[in-house]
């Protein structure tokens, strides 16, 4: 029926356009066309306006025909199907619920089973728990009686060995009995694990006190210990020879089997310590024959160094520190030599030296930890046992390399007491000798003057002495062992500084009505230093590593901006900043002074310059030599004479400075004050570049190569004023050609042009504005009747 209908409108469409060929829309409009929109679009693509492709309607419709006997396939398969597959899932369903529900069932079944089971196995299970409870006891018992078997098996063989003298097998059966000892210390079996410890005492004792016998014995064919400088046995035959042999391989198997007992020795027995308060880092037990070895001279120190002994003087704490160094020296090349090479032999990763000196350090730290006390309130004594703490810790360090992460005095002074103390005392002794170094005679002079190469700063010895003192201070606190108390004394050195600035500020202001004077120039060139030396710290190591610190504490406690601690974190400033930003402000402030003092004298010297006759001076063809103007020599002599000074008495950076600041206030000055206040001729405009270009910029050719760069307004305006009047003329014409740009502030190619021209003159600081006027102050320009 379909394909009838297509027919027939084909057919139709077919006769129409035979009677009357008319183009078909591209759009039709589907409500006023017969045939539906896609109908008329599907024959236009398939037909086109082409009468010869009409072949092609009967096979469309064979095509279209398939298509639509196709679909309708697919329609009724689709709706036979459906209900197929429907079914199939309901009859699934149905045996899913029969299954859960025989499985229900079935639970259920097996549950009262289960219940039933339970209730008959209970008196079961009450017996077979007591059953079980009797054999875990008895198990425990087994156990314990084991542990006892084994420790007495253990205590017999350690005592068959000593009945054959078979101390060596003795000690490692100990070391066994020990690690069994270790191993039950966390359990609950206190009688067992008492028993087992007094066992090891009881062992341990024993051999401890027949090795020590023996050990000291052999110590002591050697002259343990080392009074005085090491003496090694000199053999003088060959018998001696073989008994210094025998001497030496004893002092090895003894300190070997020494080496055993460490284990034991560190179980049973608790090592003196100091006081909890002094915060000495976690350090093992020295080794018991370092222990047995250090003995003699920890009972040589007691004795001399405690009690009413004349050597146990609080005055005098140089004697038991010295005394401990001799001894570290004295010991040093049996250590490395004897006792270094049995420890290796034993794998052990011990440091004899170090270890011996870490004993001895240890005395040293018991003997601060009862003086110091009794110095707190003498400034004087505490002072200098301070001093002598410091410099005992500074040769431990670098003479004997002892760790810093050992024990050692710095941690008694760290005590917050101590410390405390410390600080007052070292700002106290700081301002004595602040006071004293500005008040000596030779505080504002340089003892390198004569050298050159050295005096390059010309900083007087006060500035010197203070910064000697600040390094001296890094010196004595930088072994502190907390970043903290490192940053107390930071801080206690930046309020020096801020102290000595404000003294040195005290003593500017007394100089005031002297500013060229020596002792000005003196305490000017002490700010430069002390901020130059400050800056150069500033990168250094250590103190990058206290402004490291610093953020961590200021982060933690949040005392600071963002921006600071920004700052501090990217390194833009430093842990000094603060003290030099106000160092350079007085030192800016202070050349200031001295910059505008010199150029009250130079304008007063060039009063007359001012006045001079600039219009009616000869040309420079009516005179035979040109020659300087006689009202500039004042000025000149002036600022000639006040350079040399300056130059003499100031470093070479600030006498930079102020020559810097001097010329470009001359060049403002003689630019308003005297070319523009005045009108020149050709004479006077030549005389008035001959004393600048040929007198004035010579004065600073001494401390530059191009002095004339610094005065750029007087050269210029020379130029300008010295052109010849052609090109005078040319140059005013392109000013006045692009004057109406200027005055509009609009962008044309007129105002480049005048820049242009300027620019090939050598003018640039000058606007054409300035020329302008410049212009305005020459006579010299030809009559032109206007």
């Amino acid at each position: 029926m379909a394909s009838c209908e297509t027919d027939e409108a084909l057919n139709k469409s077919d006769h129409h356009d035979l009677e009357k060929p008319t183009e078909v829309p591209l759009n039709p409009d589907p409500n006023t066309t017969d045939l539906p929109f896609y109908v008329c679009e599907f024959v236009e693509k398939e037909i086109g306006n082409d009468f010869k492709s009409l072949w092609k309607v009967s096979g469309l419709i064979d095509k279209i025909a398939e298509e639509k006997k196709h679909l309708e396939e697919q329609v009724l398969t689709v709706s036979s199907e459906a209900p197929k597959r429907i079914q199939a899932a309901l009859n699934n369903a149905e045996s899913s619920q029969s299954s859960l529900v025989a499985l229900l069932k079935r639970e259920g079944t097996v549950s009262e089973a289960i219940t039933k089971h339970l209730e008959n196995a209970a008196s079961w299970m009450d017996d077979l728990g007591a059953l079980t409870d009797q054999i875990n006891e008895v198990e425990r018992h087994l156990s314990y009686l084991k542990w006892i078997s084994q420790i007495e098996e253990l205590s017999d063989n350690i005592q068959q060995h000593l009945m054959t003298n078979n101390v060596a097998e003795a000690a490692s059966t100990l070391v066994s009995m020990t690690e069994h000892a270790i191993k039950l210390q966390d359990s609950s079996c206190i009688h067992l694990l008492k028993f087992m410890t007094s066992t090891v005492q009881f062992w341990h004792k024993i051999l401890k006190d027949k090795l020590t016998s023996d050990f000291e014995e052999v110590l002591s064919q050697l002259h343990w210990p080392f009074i005085g400088p090491l003496q090694p046995p000199t053999p003088v035959s060959s018998s001696a020879s073989g008994s210094v042999a025998d001497v030496y391989a004893s002092l090895e198997m003894l300190f070997t089997q020494l080496l055993k007992l460490q284990i034991s020795d560190e179980l049973i027995s608790k090592p003196k310590q100091v006081p909890e308060k002094y915060s000495l880092p976690a350090s093992p037990p020295i080794i018991l024959p370092i222990q047995i070895m250090l003995s003699p001279l920890q009972k040589r120190f007691r004795y001399h160094f405690s009690g009413n002994r004349q050597t146990n003087v609080l005055s005098k704490p140089e004697w038991y520190l010295t005394q401990v160094l001799m001894w570290i020296g004295n010991h040093t090349k049996f250590l490395n030599e004897k006792i270094q090479p049995i420890l290796k032999s034993s794998r052990s990763t011990v440091n004899a030296k170090m270890e011996f000196t870490r004993g001895l350090v240890m005395l040293v730290l018991e003997k601060l930890s009862i003086d110091i006390p009794c110095l707190l309130y003498d400034d004087v004594l505490f002072c200098h046992l301070v001093d002598e703490v410091l410099l005992f810790q500074r040769e431990l360090h670098t003479a004997h390399g002892y760790l810093s992460s050992l024990p050692n005095c710095m941690h008694i002074l760290s005590e917050d007491t101590f410390f405390q103390r410390w600080l007052t005392v070292e700002r106290k002794l700081a301002l004595e000798k602040m006071d004293s170094m500005l008040s000596s005679e030779a505080a504002w002079s340089s003892q390198y003057k004569d050298i050159s190469d050295v005096d390059e700063m010309k900083f007087p010895d006060c500035a010197e002495t203070f910064m000697t003192l600040l390094l001296v201070i890094t010196d004595r606190y930088k072994n502190l062992p907390t970043a903290e108390k490192k940053l107390k004394f930071l801080e206690l050195q930046k309020n020096l500084v801020d102290d000595f600035r404000i003294r040195l500020t005290q003593v500017m202001k007394e100089e005031n009505r002297a500013l060229l004077s020596f002792k000005y120039c003196a305490i000017l060139n002490a700010v430069n230093y002390i901020a130059t030396v400050l800056g150069d710290w500033a990168d250094n190591i250590f103190f990058l590593q206290l402004q490291q610190a610093a953020l961590e504490v200021c982060t933690a406690i949040n005392s600071s901006n963002k921006l600071q601690l920004g700052q501090l974190a990217s390194m833009e400033i430093s842990v000094f900043d603060d003290m030099i930003n106000l160092l350079e402000r007085l030192k800016n402030d202070m050349l200031s002074r001295q910059v505008e003092h010199v150029f009250r004298e130079v304008k007063e010297g060039a009063k007359m310059y001012k006045k001079e006759r600039w219009l009616s001076l000869p040309s420079q063809s009516e005179q035979a030599v040109m020659s300087l103007s006689s009202s500039a020599c004042p000025m000149l002599l002036t600022l000639r004479d006040r350079l040399l000074q300056l130059e003499q008495q100031l470093c070479h950076t600030l006498f930079k400075s102020v020559w810097q600041m001097l010329a470009e206030k001359l060049d403002l000055f003689i630019y308003q004050d005297v070319i523009l206040a005045n009108h020149f001729n050709e004479g006077g405009a030549a005389q008035l570049q001959f004393d600048m270009s040929r007198n004035l910029f010579p004065l600073f050719s001494h401390y530059c190569k191009r002095p004339e760069n610094y005065f750029k307004h007087v050269k210029e305006a020379c130029t300008i004023l010295n052109l010849s009047v052609g090109s005078a003329l040319l140059l005013k014409d392109v000013l006045q050609s692009a004057a109406p740009c200027l005055d509009k502030t609009a962008t044309n190619d007129k105002v480049p042009s005048a820049t242009a021209a300027l620019n090939e003159l050598g003018v640039y600081k000058l606007a054409p504005q300035d020329v302008d006027i410049l212009f305005n102050l020459r006579t010299n320009w030809p009559n032109t009747g206007k």
